[in-house]
């Protein structure tokens, strides 16, 4: 029993007692298992994280128009402003980098496909193209293009390094999925999975709840625990070891996403970043966007309802809004400022407070699912290190060309399956266009494998003209095509 005493003094001297109230109905590996929940707590840093998450709902609702400027022009870079010709030298700078090896890919893979009615890793969704690809093949092939591209220019076969952060429910789930689809073609040894951690849910009174009467209440700690994750699962130290210096971070529900894009790494190096966001261009003032932009001298991500109506409507001489860098959690680090983050400044970051329904044990033992919020999640959020960032960089890229982000269900009408599928034909039919073919009708894939960004295309495409369905493939896909 001695443990089961040290248990009870260190939940009492933090308040915390509740978590032990059905032991004595336990069986021994129930007993276990609680036990396991407690020990992962730390429970003196878990009260604090609640005072100070909620002290800062309290302050949540003050206005930061007065302390708003946007972004710095010169450390700004617009693609659509950009010359072919200082866009190119870009380009084969970032070619460069990963030929030597110094670039990796950190995918934010921790959502279940919920909202999609899929019942997987949102990663293993196929939005219904002629290829029938996942969100993770078309990401998983793009690097291997980038990688053989690099190899083209340089003569070096220099490996792209996917770091690939999951939550605990679809860890196994991605694992069994990559190892049955032999990795799309990279090697296993180049892709590293690891866990994001979690954080206790609690009542409105700081109480930490039960899910079952022996398992604390958990959530995933937000896209802002990759910091904790990489510093705790030993990423860092790997990413160290390997002589990765550039990591493309991005989520996994973006269909557009130029995954290590060279141009934006080419800038990056050029620029001497160690942080830096891609963004578009805010669609109108009340768009549901946060923008990047500084606040005291600091960069960060205002949200939307932060500001007034009066401040998101300005506008420039030129009549684009002062405050139009959307965010769209894209984002770039060397890999020494995510060890800064890791040492120094995880424990400082921003807690963001949800008030959610959370199933639980009620004081009569019953499992309940509470029909209004009863209790708060902490969550913190990957763009809340731009404040530590000496060299940061903003990088504006186009819409139509890399932004569609998949997030709910076809019956939304936006953000969804089709949305995605959409823009995906739109931007490889420009692609067609722009090398000189022509398309008759709407449907329209290239495979990554063929053309990363619609480079390599005029010797296939120049003068022809393609009937929908187009779905041009790569010579080794022709001999198998792909059905997941």
């Amino acid at each position: 029993m001695a443990n089961l005493d040290a248990l009870k003094t260190s939940l009492a001297k933090h308040d915390q007692e509740q978590l032990l109230q059905y032991w004595e109905e336990l069986d021994e590996d129930q007993r276990r298992l609680l036990t396991e929940d407690i020990d992962e707590l730390n429970l003196e840093e878990v009260n604090e994280f609640f005072k100070r998450a909620t002290s800062s709902l309290e302050e949540g609702n003050a206005k930061l128009d007065d302390k708003m400027e946007p972004v710095c022009e010169d450390k700004f870079l617009s693609i659509s402003r950009t010359t072919e010709d200082q866009l190119k030298k870009y380009h084969e700078e970032g070619l460069r980098q990963i030929a030597d090896g110094k670039v990796g890919v950190l995918l934010m893979a921790g959502g279940q496909g919920t909202r999609l009615g899929f019942a997987f890793p949102k990663g293993m969704f196929n939005v219904g193209l002629p290829s029938n690809k996942s969100l993770f093949r078309i990401q998983g092939e793009r690097i291997l293009k980038l990688q053989r591209l690099a190899a083209e220019l340089t003569g070096k076969t220099g490996r792209i390094t996917w770091y690939i952060m999951t939550s605990e429910h679809t860890m196994i789930p991605t694992k069994k999925y990559f190892e049955e689809n032999d990795y799309f073609g990279l090697k296993a040894e180049d892709i590293m999975m690891f866990e994001q951690g979690s954080l206790p849910c609690y009542d409105f009174e700081g109480k930490i709840l039960l899910d079952e009467k022996h398992r604390v209440a958990k959530a995933p700690d937000g896209n802002g625990g990759l910091y904790r994750a990489l510093r705790d699962r030993g990423i860092l130290d790997d990413l160290e070891r390997r002589g990765v210096l550039y990591l493309h971070a991005h989520s996994v529900d973006n269909i557009l996403i130029k995954v290590a894009d060279p141009v934006s790494i080419g800038y990056f190096v050029e620029q001497k970043a160690d942080c830096g966001a891609k963004v578009v261009e805010k669609s109108h003032p009340n768009e549901a966007v946060g923008v990047v932009c500084q606040v005291d001298g600091k960069y960060q991500v205002v949200e939307y309802s932060e500001i007034t109506q009066k401040t998101a409507e300005l506008r420039k001489e030129d009549g684009r809004l002062v405050f139009n860098a959307g965010n769209i959690c894209n984002h770039f680090f060397t890999t020494s400022f995510l060890r800064k983050i890791g040492t120094t400044f995880e424990k400082d970051l921003k807690l963001h407070v949800a008030k959610k329904k959370i199933p639980f044990i009620d004081s009569t033992g019953t499992r309940c699912t509470p029909d209004k919020p009863n209790g708060i999640k902490i969550e913190k959020f990957v763009f809340d290190v731009f404040q530590f960032a000496e060299h940061f960089v903003t990088i504006e890229v186009p819409r139509d060309e890399e932004f569609s982000a998949l997030k709910n269900a076809d019956s939304a009408g936006k953000d969804c399956a089709t949305t995605a599928r959409a823009d995906i034909y739109r931007l490889h039919r420009k692609y067609i266009e722009a090398a000189g073919g022509t398309v008759d009708g709407t449907e329209c894939e290239i495979s990554p494998l063929l053309s990363y960004g619609g480079e390599g295309l005029k010797v296939l495409v120049h003068g022809r003209t393609f009937v929908s369905p187009v779905h041009l493939m790569a010579d080794e896909e022709k001999k198998s095509e792909v059905v997941e």
